[in-house]
């Protein structure tokens, strides 16, 4: 059959050309067809990336896509060297499969915990089923006491993934390319359950997914009539460690990095689908790992944010009475956050709008990194910014975390440190705006 063949493609196009319109010309496939026939699993893996299930340390999650059954799926891990003979030692692990049917396709999802690893340590390793495989990737695990790291915060990547979006997390990598990984703060897709989409997704970050881990907290986009996209749990493994309450498996979870302890809370399962029991469910549970944290600083993310970037928005009264005095009660340090479609970033206020000051309380941050935009206009932040995608790039170096956000185009809007004092209160450092930036997107938004 040459009907998707590119002799196929080749003959119209030169008939086309020639002024000649076949009479079967409407019998090509469509856009939406060739789409679906690039994006459909096959017996070359795809759609790897690396996250976690436990201690970063000493282990590293992947997973993957192949047309595949379970007991065909393995992965192979060594320690990486400058030799090209360094796979001959490799190890060969067993893979966790599950099948999902979606609009009639059925495509199989592979996971692989490698655990018992060295810590900062450089490891490569391949998946496949044995004779196909993908290419070689690095990994390095993290260092088991606390040491300087940085990574990249994402906002709402959702529409026109491939199209816009690939820009922004190119850009990100290419300014911070020892990003210890990268973290969504939900919608990264826009209908939960387009296979399309998620192949766009992945092809956006292409093979930076499977070499620098991800974390990521589902958004409302991930959510289709209460539930949670069937695609989410077979992409990601994440820990299990969250709430004994069904529904919230590796969507509420934490996960310890050098001296940081970093918590996902799901905003949507708490505010749509599933409610105030739901929200206390995750509150108790936040109530202990907050108060067990053994590490200085701690870094929250949740798609809904505490308090809207957008003056006629009103988010969530269960954020504000089960979560927010938890945040101020443990100072909890950072709080990423997506869904409004616009940058903004300022600390905590009260309830009753009375601002409680820069010391012990989060500093709140929203942002957006795809293309879809909403006007600002809230009073509550301290730097705002609308029309322009963004990406984010955070360090942590012992008594300091600095904060920056920069443009798709790679120019810096807003910057931030946190100074922890002894006592464990935080001092707020700012530092000066890009007023270039902000009429550059002033100018955006009247166009």
């Amino acid at each position: 059959m040459l009907r998707n063949s590119p002799a196929a493609f080749m003959v119209v196009a030169l008939m086309l050309a020639s002024g000649f319109v076949p009479s079967g010309a409407q019998n090509l496939p469509t856009p939406a067809e060739i789409l679906s026939e690039h994006y459909a699993s096959t017996r070359v893996p795809d759609r790897v990336i690396l996250t976690w299930t436990s201690d970063p340390a000493t282990s590293q999650a992947v997973t993957w896509r192949m047309a595949a059954p379970a007991g065909t799926a393995v992965a192979e891990l060594a320690e990486a060297t400058a030799s090209p003979k360094f796979g001959q030692g490799a190890e060969r692990f067993d893979a966790t499969t599950s099948a999902m049917i979606l609009d009639g396709v059925s495509s199989f999802h592979h996971t692989v915990n490698f655990t018992g690893l060295t810590p900062d340590t450089l490891y490569a390793y391949r998946v496949g089923d044995g004779q196909i495989w993908s290419e070689w990737c690095h990994f390095r695990t993290a260092k088991r006491e606390s040491a300087p790291f940085s990574f990249i915060y994402f906002g709402d990547a959702q529409n026109q993934i491939k199209s816009l979006w690939s820009r922004v997390i190119r850009q990100a990598y290419s300014n911070l390319p020892d990003a210890s990984f990268m973290l969504h703060a939900g919608d990264l897709v826009n209908v939960p359950h387009s296979d399309l989409e998620w192949g766009e997704w992945f092809e956006a970050g292409g093979w930076l997914n499977c070499s620098t881990p991800s974390i990521a907290t589902p958004g409302n986009h991930e959510y289709r009539d209460g539930k949670l996209s069937p695609q989410w749990r077979p992409h990601f493994a994440f820990p299990h460690n969250g709430p004994a309450f069904p529904g919230l498996e590796e969507t509420v979870y934490y996960l310890d990095y050098q001296g940081v302890r970093f918590i996902s809370l799901d905003t949507e399962a708490m505010v749509d689908a599933g409610g105030p029991a739901v929200a206390v469910a995750q509150a108790r549970w936040l109530d202990e790992v907050l108060k067990t944290n053994p590490h200085r600083w701690t870094i929250v993310t949740h798609h809904r944010p505490m308090f809207s970037a957008r003056a006629s928005r009103t988010n969530s009264f269960l954020l504000n009475y089960y979560i927010k005095p938890l945040y101020e009660k443990y100072g909890v340090d950072l709080v990423l956050q997506g869904h409004d479609h616009s940058y903004a970033r300022g600390e905590n206020l009260s309830l009753g709008g009375r601002v409680l000051g820069r010391h012990g309380v989060p500093m709140y941050v929203v942002s957006v990194s795809g293309p879809k935009m909403y006007p600002g206009g809230a009073d509550w932040p301290e730097r705002s910014l609308t029309g322009t995608q963004l990406y984010q790039l955070v360090t942590v170096d012992g008594d300091r975390l600095r904060f920056e956000a920069y443009t798709a185009t790679g120019e810096l809007f807003d910057a931030f440190e946190l100074h922890k004092a002894a006592d464990g209160t935080s001092e707020v450092l700012e530092f000066p705006t890009s007023d270039a930036v902000r009429r550059e997107a002033a100018t955006a938004v009247a166009d």
